[in-house]
């Protein structure tokens, strides 16, 4: 070793092991998953305060189990127990029912971002994150030990050191663009989106929760496509009406004009074809009221360039019709999070960090592809309504319903584990090891060997990794699997059928939680 370098995994001298740019849901997710694991990271954000702008209302797919499996989702629901699928949701506009669906694995969980936001931010703080509010990263520069970041902070500019940096900071991501990862895809400006929070008196509300107006009919809750455009209807919190409208752009939109009602209500008319007699809204804000003329569907080249990620948005933008953006971007975080704590820590090698854009990028592409489907399923047009008319029909097939409905959870990729068994690469099922569900053991974020034999043959050939895998046995009847060795992020590394087929283990334990003690 030359004089003057340091181990592989020491930590250079410096300010932070990981500074994360941006505390929306996805940073402070990460913030919490890496200090569960033993690194206090240092989050950056440049607003005061979190955000009470309206941005997502909840989340649908994996992520709802992985919030299960942190205990988070009986806090952020209120309901007790674990999440159960929903029995229909919505692609395209479309209402596809899952009700025949084997083991559905869709699950929703509606959370108004400002909310989700708070908790994960007390969440953060409780676990002894540094979050630093007010501070903006400006600038960086990367050399093979890490990070040095130029930060704008309440006391003027500074530097701060850091091992490794994650871009946690949107669609405009100050972190991707200096670490220059391309960012290819398309950006579409043939349609124009209006929207805005709104007072809406008088109108009666059908059983689905969506609303039925003379003239029209019944319009159900969320995406409505008709002939002229698209109409948004959705009431997420009493008295807190959101509508909005979708049209194919007619004239230039000068930039900067702010979008008001009367621009709202003649698109509402030309959509409809009535008026709606909504008002300003009601009650403490902020009402979101904006215009969107440009949509981008895009993804980061690289989820990794030497010390610095990206997650979530800073990864990949999208349309948000069908509520996929943070199942995917705090599933980057469930990968993410635990290969940078185990490589810190010194129990992995640092190829583990490169499964991070192996196993996520494929997942991105799936919804880059879905995203455009959907928007092209709801356009206007008469060959459009053809188009829905047949797919309608193919998914009232058992096959096709489910294959939606694996589509939008996100449960439709399998992660190359280099295991061959059926459950290994997918989230783990929500089995029970004697009276506790293996999601309850992965609180703590530790993976989890379980063995639902009670026998001896498995932990004795895991004994080696006693000090970062639990090992829990218990005999247990009616499981499809002997044992299953879980990841900290609740998938499946490896699996069998009988306590006496260990193959592969010890394997699995090294590749994913490194050498044995």
């Amino acid at each position: 070793m030359p004089e003057n370098s340091t181990p592989e995994n020491t930590v250079v001298p410096g300010n932070a092991e990981v500074v994360i740019s941006g505390a929306g849901p996805n940073g402070l997710m990460l913030a919490a998953e890496l200090a569960l694991a033993g690194v206090r990271p240092i989050v950056l954000e440049r607003l005061p305060e979190p955000s009470d702008e309206p941005k997502a209302n909840g989340m649908v797919g994996q992520i709802v189990r992985f919030l299960d499996q942190r205990g988070l989702y009986e806090e952020i629901s209120g309901r007790a127990g674990p999440p159960q699928p929903a029995p229909a949701f919505f692609f395209g506009g479309m209402t596809m029912s899952f009700a025949e669906v084997v083991d559905n694995p869709l699950h929703l969980l509606p959370v108004p971002q400002p909310k989700l936001v708070r908790l994960l931010d007390k969440r953060a703080l409780d676990l002894g994150v540094e979050i630093r509010r007010s501070h903006e990263l400006t600038g960086l520069v990367q050399d093979e030990s890490g990070v040095t970041l130029t930060v704008s902070g309440p006391r003027g500019e500074y530097e701060l050191r850091t091992r490794f940096l994650v871009g946690a900071d949107g669609g405009k991501s100050l972190v991707r663009k200096q670490t220059g990862i391309a960012f290819p895809g398309v950006t579409d400006t043939k349609g124009v989106t209006r929207l805005a929070q709104v007072s809406l008196p008088g109108l009666q509300r059908t059983a689905d929760g969506g609303i039925d107006i003379p003239g029209v009919g019944p319009l159900g809750f969320g995406f409505n496509r008709l002939e002229r455009g698209t109409f948004v209807f959705a009431e997420l919190q009493p008295g807190k009406t959101l509508i909005a409208t979708g049209e194919l752009r007619t004239g230039p939109i000068p930039d900067g004009t702010p979008l008001t009602l009367d621009e709202l209500r003649d698109s509402v008319r030309r959509v409809l074809g009535v008026d709606l007699g909504f008002g300003p809204p009601e009650g403490p804000g902020p009402h979101p009221l904006r215009r969107i003329t440009t949509q981008n569907t895009r993804q980061a080249e690289n989820y990794r360039a030497g010390n610095v990620f990206l997650i979530g948005d800073a990864a990949h933008v999208h349309s948000g019709m069908g509520g996929p953006g943070l199942n995917l971007g705090m599933q980057d975080v469930a990968n993410l999070g635990w290969k940078l704590a185990a490589y810190l820590r010194g129990h992995a090698p640092e190829s583990l960090l490169d499964t991070y854009q192996s196993e996520r990028h494929p997942v991105g592409e799936r919804v880059m592809m879905h995203s455009l489907a959907q928007a092209a399923l709801i356009a206007p047009g008469p060959e459009v309504t053809a188009l829905r008319r047949l797919f309608g029909e193919m998914v009232r097939k058992q096959e096709n319903s489910a294959f939606i409905a694996h589509l939008m959870a996100g449960s439709d990729v399998r992660y190359d584990i280099g295991d061959t068994h059926p459950l290994s690469g997918r989230m783990v099922p929500d089995l029970a090891v004697g009276s506790r569900r293996v999601t309850e053991l992965l609180r703590t974020a530790r993976p989890v060997l379980a063995d639902f034999t009670g026998g001896t043959e498995i932990g004795a050939a895991a004994v080696g990794w006693a000090d970062r895998v639990d090992l829990v046995s218990e005999s247990t009847s009616d499981t499809p699997v002997a044992a299953v060795l879980v990841r900290p992020d609740g998938y499946v590394a490896w699996a069998t059928d009988s306590p006496q087929e260990t193959d592969g283990l010890q394997e699995a334990l090294t590749r994913w939680f490194g050498a044995a003690a």
